[in-house]
């Protein structure tokens, strides 16, 4: 078995809460070293909140240092030294007037990479703005469906600023380094949680940004949510694609309208959808299943997120991982999601107390 892609690597992490440690977590699952640099006594605030830090922070280090002191800043530019990235968190500006900033940390380490990830950026009217996830997804128009209706509607349960920000800040990473090993100059990179959200749109933004119209492909009958005759939730997709379409209407016994194209379904969407209804709850989500793979119509189980867990698919593609602590007690985590041919990603260790590496990082050591 090959080495892991990124063995070699070393991040000192100052980024906190989620998009930093998730993203961080991708890269030490594929054998960066993680070093946490945290508040003495506090640490990352997310460990107030048990399940959420252990989810984002196993196979990582951790020292506890004082930025503010004399000391623990020169205790981190030495650090820095040997490192390859720097990725912070901070209200933009706030490392800088410490003396960590990227000017600062590039006179110590010229080919260090430095990423900052905050939640409107570093420049720009909203840079200083207090702000969480639902904030960034507001200004980002992802909760557009509710400023178009004038009225607030449900909240997202998945904060995808979070993660939108925790990607870019991931390839970020990767491209900076491969740049920083070619030409010996580091780089920074501004990530922005709003930004993310923005460029996670790109194929909504676009069409409004031209005055164009999108299209209705989510506003096919056939694309939605649908209960089962067991009371089981299932999902249909067929969003404007004709081939699906008909051999679907073939199965639930409706073949008079497999000649429906889409515009003429959009138009009879909720009539159609009605009917669909009403055809499904006939058979249960097992039952339908069996006859929708046959046919070749994209269909999948609505899970819960512990049926997630025991799906068939997702056990088959081994992403769940179970560690065993000294006490004899497990603990199951989920691994980053890319397959190489010679790498198979795994965990590293558990999540680290606070300042549990101080002696073996500041000693020089790698274990």
């Amino acid at each position: 078995m090959s080495t892991a892609p990124l063995a070699g690597m070393k991040i000192l992490s100052l980024a906190e809460q989620f998009p930093g440690p998730y993203a961080t977590m991708l890269l030490a699952d594929m054998g960066a070293e993680v070093i946490m640099v945290e508040r003495p006594g506090i640490g990352d605030p997310a460990r107030q909140f048990p399940p959420l830090f252990r989810a984002l922070n196993r196979g990582k280090r951790s020292v506890a240092l004082d930025l503010k002191s004399t000391e623990g800043m020169a205790q981190f530019h030495d650090l820095a030294k040997g490192a390859d990235v720097i990725v912070e968190g901070f209200r933009p500006g706030k490392l800088a007037a410490l003396g960590a900033g990227f000017e600062d940390m590039r006179a110590i380490n010229p080919r260090l990479v430095y990423v900052s990830i905050s939640g409107y950026g570093q420049d720009g009217p909203y840079r200083d703005r207090a702000g969480h996830d639902l904030s960034y997804e507001g200004v980002g128009g992802l909760l557009a469906d509710q400023a178009d209706a004038g009225q607030p509607g449900p909240l997202p349960t998945i904060p995808l600023a979070d993660v939108g920000a925790a990607l870019f800040a991931a390839i970020a990473i990767l491209s900076a380094v491969v740049s920083s090993e070619r030409t010996r100059q580091g780089r920074y990179v501004d990530v922005s949680m709003s930004d993310a959200v923005v460029s996670m749109l790109t194929a909504f933004l676009v069409p409004a940004a031209n005055g164009t119209p999108l299209g209705e492909f989510i506003s096919e009958p056939a694309y939605g949510v649908f209960t089962c005759k067991d009371g089981k939730l299932m999902t249909l997709s067929i969003a404007h694609e004709d081939w699906f379409w008909k051999p679907f209407c073939n199965v639930i016994g409706k073949p008079d309208l497999a000649g429906l194209k889409g515009r003429d379904r959009v138009a009879r969407k909720d009539a159609l959808r009605e009917e669909i209804a009403a055809v499904l709850v006939s058979k249960t989500r097992a039952d339908w299943g069996v006859l929708f793979d046959t046919a070749g119509v994209p269909w999948g189980p609505l899970n819960s997120l512990v049926e997630t867990l025991d799906d068939p698919h997702v056990r088959a593609r081994q992403l769940l991982r179970t560690v065993a602590h000294d006490s004899g007690k497990t603990e199951t985590f989920l691994v980053q999601p890319l397959k190489f041919n010679d790498f198979v990603s795994g965990i590293s260790g558990l999540p680290p107390e606070l300042g549990a590496d101080n002696d073996s990082v500041f000693a020089g050591g790698s274990d």
